[in-house]
């Protein structure tokens, strides 16, 4: 059950997304890549490997010529392949990672065999099947295979494939441009310099944290005085990002001002206010400027609702136009470690503490409370009007630590 009026997390991601494509597409070699998501599937260049490849250190003999004994004719290493064929009852020596000379097809470890000389004999067990110490031609991937989906973000990992596969360039999407806007009279922009009326402005810092890895740009504004002609001039300022996001002012109080200095700015009001706890009173709008959209989301002045809008709704904002195929947070099942009590009709996320297996929540839950955030790498995932929950139970958690690098 939703709190009437107010949309639902899924309801408000899925309009939220609905807004925005990926941006455009651009080549660059396959290290700038990193980080980035693939504009398109990419095709394997070449076979890996190109040839049958020893996978251990042994001797390369014929399968149909497994008893021995064999007389050694010569060695294949790394890089530098046996030059000829052999025939019955002879070996190669080989190294693993070494091409398998023409005729063979069958390894045999050298913990299996005794040398006298220039002959081997078994004094173990041969492979069975005989070609189990053989990494086959194209067992990796074969010329022409897709080796990675379009929208997959190109870690080391990937990066390493696309070069085994023949690739020196990738084509990728463009990471956005994004400005984040600090709003609020109380915010002081020089924590060492703080009055008792104010607070430190930590959000902006706290969102370029976790938007670095997605953005290829950050413009910091603020903080902002609470006049609309502040917050409009600010968002002047912004009006060459893909993506503004406003921190604080996004209620309904009557300093709260980012909704009618949006309306000013002539950005139309997408969404506002959502079933969630912290964070109901988020904000979502668009501009349209130079045949583009511009997309803009406010989120709440508290530093752990900033925090935790910012991980469901900007984190797959900035991956959907950054082009890749996975956006949302993904949710993994853990066991909670101290009792929940039933919750109400909002969808609430819970700090807590994951320890692979049990998620203990933070005994401070207030929406100002940065020092249990910090101390949490987890949300805990409450439905609406979800049972109370005993130590041992079942629940359902996001994991925060890098959140922004999915």
């Amino acid at each position: 059950m939703t709190s009437p009026g107010l949309l639902s997390l899924e309801e408000a991601q899925s309009r939220l997304l609905r807004l925005v494509t990926p941006l455009a597409t651009e080549r660059v070699d396959v290290e700038g890549s990193l980080g980035r998501y693939l504009a398109g599937a990419l095709q394997a260049r070449r076979t890996q490997p190109a040839a049958d490849l020893s996978a251990m250190d042994g001797y390369a003999v014929r399968p149909d010529d497994m008893a021995g004994p064999w007389r050694v004719v010569g060695e294949s290493a790394a890089g530098h392949p046996y030059p000829r064929n052999f025939e019955r009852g002879e070996a190669v020596r080989i190294s693993t990672g070494a091409l398998l000379p023409a005729g063979s097809g069958a390894v045999i470890l050298q913990e299996d065999l005794a040398r006298d000389g220039e002959v081997i004999a078994l004094a173990g067990t041969p492979p069975e099947p005989p070609h189990k110490h053989v990494r086959r031609c194209g067992m990796d991937f074969k010329a022409g295979e897709e080796i990675l989906a379009s929208g997959i973000r190109i870690g080391p990992a990937q990066a390493a494939l696309a070069m085994a596969a023949g690739h020196k360039h990738l084509a990728v999407h463009r990471l956005p441009r994004i400005a984040i806007v600090d709003s609020g009279d109380e915010l002081a922009a020089d924590p060492e310099c703080c009055e008792a009326h104010q607070i430190p402005a930590t959000n902006g810092t706290m969102l370029a944290a976790l938007a670095a890895p997605l953005a290829s740009e950050i413009l910091r504004l603020g903080p902002v005085a609470d006049t609309v002609e502040d917050l409009t001039a600010a968002l002047d300022r912004a009006a060459g990002c893909d993506i503004i996001v406003t921190t604080g002012g996004a209620s309904v109080g009557d300093h709260d001002l980012i909704r009618p200095a949006l309306e000013s700015w002539g950005a139309d009001i997408a969404f506002w206010r959502v079933a969630i706890k912290p964070g109901k009173p988020i904000l979502v709008a668009t501009r349209k400027q130079n045949g583009r959209v511009q997309v803009i989301l406010g989120l709440p002045g508290n530093p752990v609702s900033s925090y935790v809008t910012a991980y469901m709704f900007l984190l797959p904002l900035l991956r959907a136009a950054a082009g890749a195929a996975r956006v949302l947070p993904i949710r993994c099942k853990a066991r909670i470690a101290a009792p929940l009590r039933q919750n109400g009709h909002r969808r609430e996320f819970l700090r807590g503490t994951w320890d692979g297996e049990f998620v203990c929540p933070n005994p401070l839950q207030d929406s100002g409370a940065l020092s249990s955030l910090a101390a949490s790498n987890a949300l805990i995932d409450r439905l609406p009007l979800a049972e109370a929950a005993v130590p041992g139970d079942d629940v359902h958690v996001f994991l925060l630590e890098g959140a922004g690098s999915m």
